[in-house]
């Protein structure tokens, strides 16, 4: 069979191959650019589609509506799987394109709060869930095309060029938004020219069809045709067999809930937790981001091509093996290399909240109605914003909250029954005190540029990377290798989907809801280690070496 495998790639020469690769390639990169653009906005977009909720209830709200184009991700791949066993990849894949094109321009589009009210998110949410619908379909397809042509030996390879394009895509968003922000200025690109990166999605848009329509049915699935096809049951045939659905949960557990931890983690929560808790300037988060991609993006490909030579399973689990030893010393060190004045006055004046715990909500309201009136609120309210970590201590039932920073103590108030504009001035004056309290304590309201060791942090952000390749690198060779041809969409395309979607797109929201409750800056990152060490466990114990199957008869 390896050597048919052979033959039939010389039969197709490699200009044909590289065209294959190509076109799927550069698909998959335009829909990653118009997925990463929202991520890469979610400040500005807050601002404009969750004008009345206050700064930090509408930043929750704007990575939520982030987090709903990943939420419906698994619909979508169950209703493109399906279609792309039943009637072929390539329409498939072609139909998500221009889905996930559409959602993006209308996107630029939408008039914002101040213009329509409350159907302004309404609108950003439907075509957040749109994108997201589409990109569950995206992804599965073109892994497994470029699969099906490949021949065994460089199946590692080939389908890395895949996996780059998130890179690809990350890239072209962020390219677009800092030349943007620097032809308009930040004034003007906050305030329309952000629209504009979604707007160019119809030129990628025209350009990526175009090189789609050229193609062809992949080679696995006309064989499949041709030797009675139209009998199978993809839903049954993939989740309702043991044969089959053991995988699934193989490749949910064992590599995708993982995939969505480490990677997300690395990209946009290091992102978040530089913009938020660290206040570096968003431009340099973004150049720093845009250079850590760039260097990495050929990593995807060297993965890949290492588990073609020692397997997919050893490469994938050293990837999540060293997210777990990085994490939470990675983001130590990320402090201390990016905002060293806020590392030092953590050591030298640490924060405690003195409160009656009965009266400390969790803060964390996605409706952003809850007012978090107790004197406990308000303080922990305060510091969440100015991303300063602070323990807790007990203090009598009825107790006003104090806020103790160092050895100056901070009294906060009580809110509850005041009047809206009485609440409101009395956490502007508790606002004032705590953060004149902070300054004096040595504690920064941003991070000053000439102390932020860049290497450092570009050096301790690749570790992260470096991880999210070699997991990621050689995914969807050991994904498609997993299932058989007649299901291969639909089976791969849900648990890929779910650990994406739902622990990589949630894991921003949610780290952050955990960073609010606990008080601590880096409780977040609980998150994608819990989830990571769970893979470690399932991956070691189940997860079967799959490197030279041959795609044509496993399964079977």
């Amino acid at each position: 069979m390896a050597d048919i495998e052979g033959s039939r790639d010389r039969e197709q020469g490699e200009p044909g191959l590289r065209t294959v690769v190509g076109a799927s390639a550069a698909g998959t990169a335009f829909e990653w650019y118009d997925f990463f653009i929202f991520g890469s906005l979610t400040t500005v977009i807050a601002r404009h589609f969750y004008a009345d909720v206050g700064e930090a209830a509408s930043y929750i709200l704007a990575l939520l509506t982030f987090g709903v184009g990943f939420v419906v991700r698994p619909l979508g791949a169950l209703v493109f799987g399906w279609f792309g066993d039943k009637t072929g990849r390539k329409t498939t894949f072609l139909v998500t394109i221009s889905l996930m094109g559409f959602a993006t321009v209308a996107i630029g589009l939408l008039p914002d709060y101040d213009q329509i009210g409350i159907v302004a998110p309404i609108l950003l949410i439907l075509m957040r869930i749109l994108q997201g619908f589409a990109l569950g379909g995206e992804y599965g397809g073109a892994a497994i095309y470029v699969a099906e042509h490949s021949p065994r030996p460089r199946r590692g390879l080939l389908t890395g060029w895949i996996q780059t394009t998130a890179a690809l895509g990350l890239i072209g968003a962020l390219s677009v938004i800092l030349t943007t922000r620097a032809i308009l200025g930040t004034e003007a690109f906050d305030e329309w020219g952000w629209r504009i990166p979604f707007l160019l999605s119809l030129l990628l848009l025209i350009v990526s069809l175009w090189i789609r329509l050229k193609l062809n049915e992949s080679p696995a699935y006309k064989r499949m045709e041709a030797e009675g096809g139209a009998r199978r049951t993809p839903y049954r045939e993939a989740f309702g067999t043991w044969k089959n659905g053991k995988y699934v949960l193989i490749a949910l557990f064992g590599i995708m809930i993982a995939q969505g931890a480490v990677w997300y983690c690395g990209y946009f929560y290091t992102r978040f937790f530089m913009e938020r808790v660290l206040k570096v300037e968003v431009s340099t988060v973004d150049q720093l981001v845009l250079a850590v991609t760039v260097c990495s993006a050929f990593l995807y490909v060297f993965f890949g091509w290492l588990s073609d030579k020692v397997g997919r399973k050893p490469v994938m689990l050293g990837g999540m093996i060293l997210a777990l030893i990085a994490f939470f010393p990675g983001f130590h060190a990320l402090t201390r290399a990016a905002n060293p004045a806020l590392a030092e006055a953590q050591a030298s004046s640490p924060v405690v909240v003195v409160a009656d715990p009965a009266t400390c909500a969790i803060q964390f309201d996605p409706v952003g109605k809850t007012a978090f009136a107790s004197s406990c609120d308000i303080a922990k309210n305060v510091l969440s914003n100015a991303g300063v970590s602070y323990d807790n201590q007990a203090a009598p039932t009825g107790t006003v909250a104090v806020v103790r920073i160092g050895a100056v103590e901070v009294a906060s108030v009580e809110g509850a029954g005041l009047t809206p504009a009485a609440l409101k001035a009395a956490r502007a004056e508790v606002d004032g005190r705590i953060k004149a309290a902070l300054v004096s304590a040595g504690y920064p309201d941003r991070a000053d540029p000439a102390r932020i060791n860049l290497p450092a942090v570009f050096g301790i952000m690749m570790i992260f990377i470096i991880a999210a390749c070699a997991l990621y690198g050689p995914q969807a060779a050991a994904l498609v290798e997993l299932f058989p041809t007649r299901v291969r969409y639909t089976a791969m395309s849900l648990p890929y989907n779910v650990g994406t979607g739902w622990i990589g797109g949630l894991l921003p929201a949610a780290s952050f809801a955990l960073v609010a409750w606990s008080g601590n800056i880096y409780f977040g990152l609980w998150y994608s280690v819990g989830f990571t060490l769970l893979a470690v466990i399932v991956s070691l114990i189940c997860l079967p070496e799959t490197r030279g199957r041959d795609l044509d008869t496993i399964g079977d």
